[in-house]
């Protein structure tokens, strides 16, 4: 993803109960280069772990320095929920379908 112009990415993160907090998370993130705003949001919560939706938002966001930065917290990221990448944000438009 070198070269590409990171605009915004869901993640699906997991992280173990006890740490790292959200805030500790959310402060790792903020530190890397190109993020200019994060959402957590919690989605699943279990006897040993927490899920995670992480929206990350920016301009040239490094992919491998944001997971670098992410798994060095303790958390997991499971999957790219989505990606924007570009001179602009493009929402996805939901279709209807018959």
């Amino acid at each position: 993803m070198k070269g590409m112009n990171i605009r915004r990415l869901v993640l699906d993160v997991d992280k173990a109960v006890a740490k790292p907090t959200v805030t500790e998370l959310a402060e790792a993130i903020c530190g890397v280069a190109g993020v200019e705003a994060v959402n957590i949001t919690v989605t699943e919560i279990d006897i040993e772990t927490v899920g995670f939706n992480v929206t990350i938002e920016g301009e040239r966001m490094s992919y491998p320095d944001l997971i670098q930065t992410i798994e060095r917290t303790g958390a997991a990221v499971h999957s790219i929920d989505q990606l924007v990448a570009g001179s602009r944000i493009v929402e996805e438009i939901k279709r209807g379908r018959t």
